[in-house]
């Protein structure tokens, strides 16, 4: 029986990429992950799979960049003046949050710099990567009235870097280091 829109589905999974075998997260000794069937909360091509499932069914579930988080876009990396980035410890591989055209947060990767430029990449970190998800799921139940209007289920968000902590603002405002959430990647 598939699971229906506006559900309440609560699952524990293991990601690794398909090709490497590298685990890329999971959440099997935390929380489940919920989110709400048809809201575009979780990338679509194992929303789609899931929904196939019932409760405390498990599977393994393989998606390619197409249904994830798209191809590698080569447009999406650009070559920037170090000045811009003068108050932030550099790193190759670090993740640095700033905001867009349109006051939306964005996260880049830097890829690499040196004395005079920084190149960043605007692509999601698992662009381009064919995905394996070993999923359980946990539970499903009807969302409340306010997880339908608000998106939130259970009052709080989950997933995301949504940290508020204004410790790890540098001194530049348009740029923070991923130090707030952990030093882990966000989802």
């Amino acid at each position: 029986m598939a699971i229906e829109n506006n559900k309440v589905v609560s699952i524990k999974y293991t990601l690794v990429n398909a090709n490497s075998k590298d685990i890329l997260d999971s959440n099997i000794d935390g929380d489940p992950l919920e989110f709400i069937v048809g809201k575009e909360q979780i990338i679509p091509g194992l929303e789609i799979e899931l929904v196939k499932l019932d409760k405390l069914e498990k599977a393994d579930i393989l998606v390619n960049p197409e249904d994830a988080y798209g191809e590698i876009n080569q447009d999406a990396i650009q070559t920037l003046p170090k000045e811009q980035f003068a108050d932030v410890d550099l790193v190759e591989g670090m993740t640095l949050y700033g905001s867009g055209e349109n006051g939306e947060t964005v996260q880049v990767t830097v890829k690499s710099f040196d004395d005079e430029s920084v190149t960043i990449d605007y692509n999601h970190p698992l662009a381009g990567q064919t995905l394996l998800f070993t999923v359980e799921i946990v539970d499903v139940r009807d969302a409340t009235e306010e997880e339908l209007a608000t998106g939130i289920v259970g009052g709080m968000a989950h997933g995301g870097c949504g940290c508020g902590d204004s410790s790890c603002e540098t001194d530049e405002p348009e740029v923070q280091s991923n130090s707030c959430c952990g030093g882990g990647h966000c989802s």
